[in-house]
């Protein structure tokens, strides 16, 4: 099967648009972080060194010449969907970009943001149920139907899927661990339910795609399949562990807060 050219060319300007994007958002952080570092409570620095590793891990995932290597090697492929999918949005969630923004930005425009946050509209779409149907249900579409061989040879199908990848990542990272000011959010034991079920379904989609050679008619060779499944059954299984150690510590330390009694009068 020939490849689309917009893979196999040398890198141009626009293969760097998603960096420099990047770039932007690392310099907004930090413009944001240095506006309140001087108020009451500031913002912790290891907030920031996580933020600064997922955008690290998406600029290593989204380089020219990585790109180029998903785009032909099924394996490439998956080294890019760990970094863009999972672990990169791990660290993002970790750096609570959105609630940085809300300190730092207006009072009026973080109050509209906020009511976004708390409205039924946004408690539906970031249910870990629907995020997983997001997440998952986006990986077992691609690999087990035609769509992951349609997007060798289609450019916008292709930076969509990423796209994806991204947005849905990060939306299941955040249903899980998210910080930010919501109306409600779903019990510590649903949450646990859903990443359990997270890992159950990553782990057979990996061991179905190793043992049934999937996806079908992709342009690679068995063992290249089975080394890309290796890597999200693996790789994958050690992303969803360090969630759950973020889930139950936080889980953990709200506990411990909850029971330090309030100081007398």
């Amino acid at each position: 099967m020939t490849h689309d050219s917009h893979q196999l060319h040398d890198s141009t300007f626009p293969d760097w648009i998603p960096l420099l994007l990047l770039v932007v958002v690392a310099v907004l952080y930090l413009l944001a972080y240095y506006s309140i570092l001087n108020e009451k409570g500031g913002w912790q620095r290891w907030r920031v060194i996580c933020f600064t590793v997922g955008l690290v891990l998406l600029g290593i995932a989204l380089l020219p010449s990585l790109m180029r290597w998903a785009h032909q090697d099924l394996v490439g492929h998956m080294v890019q969907h760990l970094l863009l999918g999972m672990y990169g949005p791990l660290f993002l969630v970790l750096g609570a970009p959105v609630m940085l923004a809300l300190k730092a930005l207006p009072v009026n425009l973080a109050r509209t943001i906020t009511a976004i946050l708390r409205s039924r509209a946004f408690f539906m779409l970031s249910h870990p149920v629907t995020a997983l149907l997001l997440n998952m249900g986006g990986m077992y579409l691609l690999y087990l139907t035609p769509l992951y061989v349609k997007s060798l040879t289609n450019s916008f199908l292709h930076y969509l899927i990423h796209f994806h990848f991204l947005a849905a990542g990060f939306l299941f990272t955040w249903s899980m661990i998210g910080q930010e000011p919501v109306a409600k959010r779903p019990a510590f034991g649903i949450r646990v339910f859903v990443l359990f079920i997270s890992m159950a379904a990553h782990a057979f989609l990996s061991k179905f795609m190793y043992a049934y050679l999937y996806p079908l008619n992709a342009p690679h060779s068995a063992d290249q399949i089975r080394e890309a499944a290796k890597l999200m059954y693996y790789w994958g299984d050690l992303s969803e562990l360090l969630l759950a150690i973020v889930l139950f510590a936080s889980w953990y330390r709200k506990r411990s807060i909850a029971k330090i009694p309030a100081p007398s009068a």
